[in-house]
């Protein structure tokens, strides 16, 4: 297809109005709605593998979207009551369909590509980790687009009814739909019998991504191989029915598309660890002597060395030789709602942590002796409050000074008035019990199988 029939497409078919559809409403719903998508580190303008990944989530909408627009244009020539006509003249069948579908995959690709840069010249100026490895997520985003709209001009030209578009767009959202919320999880029970759900390969088939929870985290080749192959066999089948012209051509052109289902199943991880990974590059250290951070969040290692090197010291002086010896960026990824996973040698923190997430200097300081002595419990991915009360005793007891801590949860008052009692008991006891009920609170906040609180009141911690 060369320029002049691009032209002549794009004025006569609703292929610009597609890529209107796609960019205009994702860009809206981007900026106007205040969402997840907008916070912490995953952010879609924090990271590049988030930025795709989110852009990619639109698709839940966008998808059904492009398929229906598909059909729109299959009618064109059933519309215009030229079928018959043009199908008497000498060009071939495969012309015409490359023509109109090409026309519609250049605006749909050329939109979402759009999308994408705009999310990306804002990363640019939020991270100095720059890599490639989110690019495939947003090719095959685009190939869903491309693959659902050419699929919806087949069924639009082999099913010539003007229902057709909207049954096929609800279609395509019903099976998006499925794929995120049933057909597409798998019920689980967690370590504590907490229970979950997980996606399945089935759910791959979906243009969709699961909720970007964690910036380390992205689709694995297996994933990208296996979406490929199907959307190659969703678009033959939908060129296919482009230019098929009998009951029997339309039936033997489904055969890509089921053949590419089942070549994607066998293709596609049925495990959940092997769908969704951890970027390696991403969770490689980077370090200033003992205070480390993940390369993806390496330029605030310098704001974050000061502070966590003067933890560790005060941290060593109060517990000798039980103290940690580094601060590290948690770089592990654990299924949702399991127990999170805490270090003696090690101050693990995460910077979505609302007692990390914006503070500097002395208050980093004591955000992380924190982290060190009473590390929240919370369950992965869910919502809480961390025990205020045995985090702000016992930074008091390593720094001396009874304060309260920002993003607990607890306003300063609430902190004070229940940690104030403990703290004039705690203090009055003798070093060694002091130090004895410190290590009990520790070790029971350390193992998230004990009450912190009750250790240091000297009860049991269990």
């Amino acid at each position: 297809m060369n320029l002049r029939v691009l032209r002549i497409e794009l004025r006569r078919s609703v292929a610009p109005w597609a890529g209107a559809v796609v960019l205009v409403p994702a860009l809206a719903f981007l900026y106007l709605v205040d969402g997840a998508w907008w916070r912490d580190t995953t952010g879609w303008t924090a990271q590049w593998t988030s930025m795709a990944l989110w852009t990619r989530s639109l698709l839940f909408y966008l998808w059904p979207l492009a398929v229906g627009l598909g059909a729109l244009q299959g009618l064109r020539d059933h519309r215009s009551t030229m079928y018959e006509l043009l199908t008497s003249t000498p060009r071939p069948a495969r012309h015409r369909a490359a023509a109109l579908a090409g026309t519609t995959a250049f605006t749909l690709a050329s939109a979402f590509a759009l999308l994408v840069l705009v999310g990306g010249f804002q990363v640019l100026g939020n991270t100095e980790y720059t890599h490639l490895g989110w690019l495939p997520i947003s090719l095959v985003g685009a190939l869903f687009l491309i693959a659902g709209a050419v699929l919806g001009m087949g069924a639009g030209r082999a099913l010539p009814s003007a229902l057709t578009p909207p049954a096929l767009a609800m279609t395509a959202f019903a099976f998006t739909v499925l794929m995120h919320m049933s057909l597409g999880r798998t019920e689980t029970v967690m370590a504590g019998g907490v229970p979950s759900t997980e996606p399945n390969r089935v759910s791959l088939l979906s243009p969709t991504v699961e909720e970007v929870r964690d910036t380390l985290v992205t689709l694995s080749a297996p994933v990208h191989a296996g979406q490929t192959v199907w959307l190659l066999g969703m678009a033959a089948t939908g060129f296919a029915l482009l230019i098929a012209a009998t009951p029997r051509a339309r039936l033997t052109a489904l055969v890509p598309l089921l053949a590419g289902a089942v070549i994607a199943l066998l293709v596609l991880p049925s495990d959940p660890r092997r769908m969704y990974v951890v970027d390696t590059s991403a969770a490689e250290l980077v370090c200033e002597g003992p205070v480390c951070v993940t390369t993806a969040q390496r330029a605030r290692l310098d704001d974050l060395a000061g502070p966590g090197k003067k933890a560790l010291r005060l941290l060593h002086a109060a517990l000798g030789g039980q103290a940690p010896v580094s601060v590290r960026e948690n770089a592990a990824v654990l299924p949702q709602g399991s127990t999170p996973r805490w270090s003696r040698e090690s101050v693990l923190f995460d910077f979505d942590d609302d007692m990390i997430t914006g503070v500097k200097g002395e208050e980093l300081t004591r955000a992380l002796i924190a982290q060190a002595m009473v590390p929240t419990c919370v369950p992965v991915g869910w919502s809480g409050t961390t025990d205020a009360s045995s985090q702000v005793i016992a930074v008091g007891w390593v720094t001396g000074d009874l304060a309260p801590l920002d993003g607990t949860g607890y306003s300063e008052a609430e902190q004070l008035a229940e940690a104030r009692p403990v703290w004039a008991e705690f203090r009055a006891l003798p070093r060694d019990e002091q130090l004895s009920r410190i290590r009990t609170m520790r070790a029971a906040a350390l193992s998230c199988e004990g009450d912190p609180l009750a250790a240091l009141k000297g009860g049991a911690s269990r």
